[in-house]
């Protein structure tokens, strides 16, 4: 993972938000939702909750008296999913590092983290961090995309970017938002942070949008993909989403698109 990996800053929030976050997050969202909110917590720490996906799926499922700390490493990110979320007294929104949580020791009921571990420079220090801040028999709650040969709209525009810089090809999609999907590997590093009980469900949706240019202007404008392809070359950005365009229409037809997604749920306890 590269520094550009983890940038979340000028227009891609909004377009990770508007146009990402229908594209592939947020049924997964709603199934993370449903999971915390099925014993009834009364503290819940969301770590990485980047735009808000989950938090605007969990919020209404809480409990009139819950807390809800939301929190995210990147303060665009985080500043965007509260504007969106509005005033609610049950919460609170912090910068924070999954890695060094500023929080006590069985602070809370539940942790969770969507499509965030991914991005942990050591994920066994993240993981041990959620166990410590956990209550005893607290639930730490997260998702982690599968392989980018699962996931069809990223394979693509993988491979369709490739062609735009054959020689040192943009790999940020493969590299970091799938690049941890071993199985094995998940349950190890979660027994070796502390956790016991571990649950991993392999879940396959479907991402659907309106049109090709649609999904290729939601990776292309709206990931860390733009920073590499602006690394590149910033004025090949609009090639860039003309081939990804292209590819997704070849595969998937002119007019409104679907292909498959797949990701990990995972559900831990000490």
């Amino acid at each position: 993972m590269t520094d550009r990996d983890k940038l979340f800053a000028g227009a891609i929030p909004e377009c990770y938000d508007t146009l990402m976050v229908p594209l592939i997050f947020a049924a997964y969202a709603a199934d993370t939702a449903a999971l915390v909110a099925a014993s009834s917590p009364a503290s819940v720490l969301e770590t990485a909750a980047g735009s808000g996906a989950v938090t605007r799926a969990l919020a209404p499922r809480l409990g009139t008296t819950a807390r809800y700390v939301v929190t995210d490493l990147n303060p665009p990110m985080l500043d965007y999913a509260a504007s969106r979320q509005g005033a609610d007294p049950r919460m609170t929104w912090r910068v924070a590092d999954a890695l060094d949580l500023p929080f006590d020791d069985a602070t809370f009921d539940v942790v969770v983290c969507q499509f965030g571990a991914m991005f942990f420079p050591s994920r066994v220090d993240g993981y041990a961090e959620a166990r410590r801040v956990l209550r005893p028999g607290g639930r730490f709650v997260f998702s982690v995309w599968d392989r980018i040969e699962e996931n069809a709209f990223a394979d693509d525009v993988t491979n369709a970017v490739a062609t735009v810089f054959p020689h040192d090809p943009p790999r940020f999609l493969a590299r970091t938002p799938h690049g941890y999907h071993d199985v094995a590997m998940i349950r190890d590093e979660l027994r070796r942070a502390g956790f016991v009980d571990i649950q991993i469900d392999t879940r396959e949706k479907v991402s659907a949008a309106a049109s090709a240019r649609g999904v290729a202007v939601a990776y292309c404008l709206g990931t860390p993909l733009r920073n590499e392809i602006e690394a590149r070359n910033a004025s090949l950005l609009d090639l860039a989403t003309d081939r990804v365009t292209a590819a997704i229409a070849s595969r998937h037809g002119q007019g409104p698109v679907s292909g498959k997604i797949q990701a990990h749920v995972i559900v831990a306890q000490g």
